[in-house]
């Protein structure tokens, strides 16, 4: 049975072969986006090929906009976006798709400009088309193409005409080519990138290929020019070379890296008349020593996955947010991309050239659907396939293949093995032999330069940074990356700190790639942002596709804020002892290549969390990897308080074209003068009448032992402090069925800490105390909490909780938390005050960014706004917190030890049956945690589950909070 075009494994026909891609060009070209015409039809062959013949009439068609999706405009009225990670939305039969294949017919009509040269050739290019397009041209038929992520050019010169000519393309949401494009992100289909019309003028160059060579002994470039017309002439002016095509010459050059991308503008200038712009970052990527060097110097990853994304576009993705993306990477000290899992739009990668970025350049290939076949019938398995493959590693070599940017070819990504991939590896590296080939997916790593891996436990990778992993001889010579790492979905990722220091440790480990970096949450009408099932996906991975560093309107996250830390390329630290008359710092300069004459040094010399003095810092110009101890001022003599410490900040000292001068690239803390213990309240007796205690300032209800008021704070019926360990479940707490660690989001459910009951035992009056004992236990368990709460009070209006837990029971999980929650009218709880890290939320294995201060936020403002709602907010190591109305009344809390303190205004329940940040309602309650522990974030969600070291295990504990009312409330 012969099979319709789309059905093809065929990568297409009618295209010309591809070519660089360059942003400017002095030959004429013209801009068909914008609005068109359009038709949707809900299968491939429902209508006719007539809409494409002149003089056809669509005014009773719709309009789209191109670039764009055609799901996400229209109102619903062209159906839905469908988000999935791993499964086809469609039965698994390749290359046949369903005969329910959304099937869009787009129409542009344009006139040529009266400029328009009437010689030489013209073609009619697409940036990116989604899945499968014919084209026609005033009625002629141009040919087929597949690829979503890729280029394609038709020849068009002998079809125009100067008026009315008629663009026709029939866009099909499943082809054969939706098999290589399981991408593990949403289902949109549509023109989404430009569409051009080019002149060629004879004689012009069809392509050219810049090679710029640098060799770091001797400091030269060599730069070769090579184009498809031997007249062209190539000029660098302020190299002062003028050069014929192929020719060569060397001279000294100041290297491209991604610290300091250095670009030559130049010029090629064709017997045609033609001039093409170009940019020569001069640089040699290699594999020496079994390590991946540029100029002969081993480089760090410091990375991230990026999809293309915006949150009402989906992939139509413009110029200024790609700009903001890498600004965004830049600023928080990223400095590598894996394009995941296509090409991006190839204008990205002149940004990387202009403000450097090392790029991993990956296919458009993925079949992962295939895993739960074992792989049978995959594509890249099948020589059937091996030509559209190879025409996708063609289309993005050609098109990328002069920019200084890229490092690495990667083949794909989760597509299993076969002779398909090989295939790839040898064309690429027989036509660019200068760079190195990137796979994840075959541990044997025959097709590939780096040994490459997905969300191995941190134990692993020291393993395999020590050179003691087993495998095949050839993988254990090679540079191991994470290519995917560090998942951040939700709160999170935890860890990264732990994986930082494996890589600082062990050359061998070459860096890693965050998963990933921005949410995929769509506009929604009802929810704010939407995931998968939103849209009605009768198949869906639900909020998987939320896992970036930043949220969908492109917020950093607290996860972000955290890399940016983990991975600041300067190291600040002290030996913290305290002695502030012999206080030094360590400053480390972690670049690859650069020095740290482009950084300004401030000490900032802190009392209680305010800074009392502040001044520059002198430090030695270190060379990458060097060290150097740095003497520290005295401290002001005036200065006074319970608790000292220095801040070193690195600032830009001048502006560069990513941040202006002053931003913040990193910074240390050290203690000068240790925290005091805080004492706690004693002295008040309690005083018992008929229904209540009186304790200082407090009232308790004599029955039950419940606080009821604190001065003239009345605590709600069921806000009275006690005991909590429950948390709501973060996606990495929640974790994925394929990891092995276990799932303690679950298993916290199944052994109910979501509904735990609190007997009360005793309620009693002891040596100038309120004690009150309790056993806080789930039902159906044994498991329980022996919990005592010891209330004390002085006459200055303080009172001091003191709580002991005692575990019962055989526990075998850890706990979500442990602490204290209750409830104040939100007339007290409108401003948050605390003198702890910050200024953003910080949990046991995320808090390297938690900065130790005096912070103040509104209440609402310390909520994380996670697409799906789940635990977050927490500030770490409080000294003491307030939260104030608008007069200035409301409560002070003081922890002995510092603790995690949590403010919002729903409860943890609420927050837990919540899907959408729509369905949380504040109330009239702000409800606080006040944590001695927190179990450890980790990344779960796909990767390993927090480290040992942050898990909170059932163990004795005891801890206090010492409570004083603020100012007054009028009434």
């Amino acid at each position: 049975m012969s099979l319709p075009y789309f059905e093809s494994v065929s990568p297409g026909s009618g295209t010309v072969p591809p070519r660089s891609w360059y942003a400017t060009s002095s030959a004429a070209s013209l801009s068909l986006n914008g609005s068109w015409r359009f038709r949707l039809s809900p299968t491939a062959e429902a209508e006719d090929d007539s809409f494409a013949r002149p003089g056809y009439d669509a005014s009773g068609w719709g309009e789209i906009t191109v670039p764009g999706h055609w799901v996400l405009q229209g109102d619903g009225a062209h159906g839905s976006p469908a988000y999935t990670n791993v499964n086809y939305p469609f039965p698994v039969d390749p290359p046949r798709v369903p005969t329910e294949n959304p099937t869009g017919d787009h129409l542009r009509v344009f006139d040529l400009p009266d400029t328009w040269p009437a010689d030489g050739e013209s073609v009619i290019r697409f940036e990116g088309v989604e899945s499968c397009a014919k084209v026609w041209l005033n009625g002629t038929e141009l040919g087929d193409f597949k690829g979503s992520r890729l280029p394609h050019e038709f020849s068009v010169g002998g079809l125009l005409q100067e008026h009315d000519n008629v663009l026709a393309v029939r866009v099909h949401q499943w082809s054969s080519g939706s098999y290589l494009e399981d991408q593990d992100q949403w289902w949109l289909p549509g023109i989404f990138r430009e569409v051009s019309l080019l002149h060629r003028p004879d004689g012009a160059a069809a392509d050219f290929r810049v090679h710029a060579s640098y060799d770091h002994r001797d400091g030269l470039g060599t730069l070769r020019v090579e184009t498809t017309t031997p007249a062209a002439r190539v000029s660098v002016p302020e190299l002062g070379l003028d050069l014929a095509s192929g020719e060569p010459a060397t001279v000294p050059v100041q290297p491209w890296t991604a610290e300091t991308p250095r670009l030559y503008d130049g010029e090629i200038r064709t017997a045609a008349g033609e001039t093409i712009p170009f940019r020569a970052g001069f640089r040699t990527v290699a594999l020496e020593d079994g390590l991946i060097k540029v100029n002969g110097t081993p480089v760090l990853f410091r990375g991230v996955n990026r999809h293309e994304f915006h949150p009402e576009h989906g992939r139509a993705v413009g110029l200024d947010t790609m700009r903001r993306d890498l600004l965004l990477m830049k600023r928080h000290n990223v400095n590598a991309v894996r394009t995941s899992h296509y090409p991006p739009h190839p204008a990205f990668l002149d940004l990387c050239d202009e403000l450097g970025l090392w790029v991993i350049d990956e296919c458009d290939l993925e079949t992962h659907g295939f895993v739960f076949d074992d792989w049978r019938r995959n594509p890249v398995d099948d020589e059937r396939w091996t030509p559209a493959l190879l025409d996708r590693a063609r289309r993005m070599v050609e098109r990328d293949k002069n920019h200084p940017s890229v490092l690495l070819w990667s083949l794909g990504n989760e597509c299993g093995t076969g002779a398909g991939l090989t295939a790839m590896a040898r064309w690429i590296r027989d036509r660019d032999p200068s760079r190195l080939v990137h796979y994840e997916g075959d541990p044997s790593c025959a097709d590939t330069d780096v040994y490459s891996r997905m969300y191995p436990p941190h134990d692993e990778v020291e393993t395999i940074g020590r050179y003691e992993d087993e495998g095949p001889a050839k993988r254990r010579q090679l540079p191991f990356i994470l290519c995917e790492y560090g998942h951040a979905m939700g709160n999170g990722p935890g860890g990264l700190a732990d994986y930082q220091r494996l890589f600082e440790a062990h050359d061998r480990l070459q860096g890693g790639f965050v998963w990933e970096w921005i949410d995929h949450g769509l506009n929604h009408p009802g929810y704010g942002f939407g995931y998968g099932g939103d849209f009605g996906e009768e198949l869906h991975d639900g909020n998987f596709v939320c896992d970036g560093l930043l949220f969908p309107d492109r917020t950093p996250s607290p996860g972000l804020v955290e890399y940016k830390k983990v991975i600041e390329p300067v190291r600040i630290h002290g030996d913290g002892n305290g002695d502030s008359s012999a206080d030094t710092v360590r400053v480390t300069n972690g670049h690859d290549f650069t020095d740290l004459t482009h950084l300004a040094f401030t000490w900032s010399y802190e009392v209680d969390g305010e800074s009392v003095a502040t001044g520059p810092l002198t430090v030695p110009p270190l060379a990458p990897g060097q060290s150097a101890e740095v003497k520290l001022p005295a401290p002001p003599a005036d200065a006074r308080g319970s608790e000292a410490a220095w801040t070193v900040r690195a600032e830009l000292a001048e502006d560069t074209a990513w941040a202006p001068a002053g931003h913040l690239v990193a910074w240390g803390q050290l203690t000068a003068a240790p925290r005091a213990v805080t004492a706690a309240a004693t002295g008040a007796a309690p005083v018992r009448d008929r229904d209540t205690i009186t304790l200082g300032p407090a009232v308790f209800d004599a029955r039950t032992g419940a606080l009821r008021s604190l001065g003239p704070i009345q605590v709600p019926a069921d806000g009275e402090p006690r005991l909590d360990v429950w948390r709501a479940p973060t996606d990495n707490d929640d974790g994925a069925p394929w990891q092995p660690d276990a799932r303690y989001g679950l298993l916290w459910r199944e052994a109910g800490l979501h509904r735990v009951r609190h007997r009360r035992d005793q309620v009693a009056l002891d040596d100038g105390a309120l004690v009150v004992r309790s056993r806080v236990a789930p039902a159906a368990s044994q498991l329980g909490l022996a919990t005592e709460y010891r209330w004390t009070a002085d006459d200055s209006g303080r009172l001091t909780l003191s709580v002991t837990v005692t575990p019962e029971g055989d526990w075998r999980i850890p706990l979500p938390r442990l602490g204290i929650r209750f409830g104040i009218p939100s007339t007290y709880g409108e401003t948050a005050t605390w003198f702890g890290g910050g200024p953003g939320e910080a949990y046991p294995d995320t808090r390297a960014a938690a900065r130790l201060g005096r912070w103040q936020s509104p209440v609402d403002a310390l909520q994380t706004p996670y697409v799906r709602p789940q635990e977050n907010g927490a500030r770490a190591d409080v000294r003491w917190a307030e939260l104030t109305g608008p007069d200035g009344g409301g409560l002070r809390i003081t922890g002995e030890p510092e603790f995690w303190f949590t403010a919002r205004r729903w409860t943890t329940e609420q927050l837990d049956a919540a899907g959408h940040g729509t369905d949380l309602v504040p109330g009239d309650t702000v409800w606080v945690n006040l944590d001695h522990a927190q179990h450890g974030i980790g990344s779960q969600s796909c990767g390993p589950g927090p480290l040992p070291q942050y898990r909170l295990e059932a163990a004795p504990a005891t801890f206090s909070f010492t409570f004083s009312a603020l100012g007054r409330i009028g009434h």
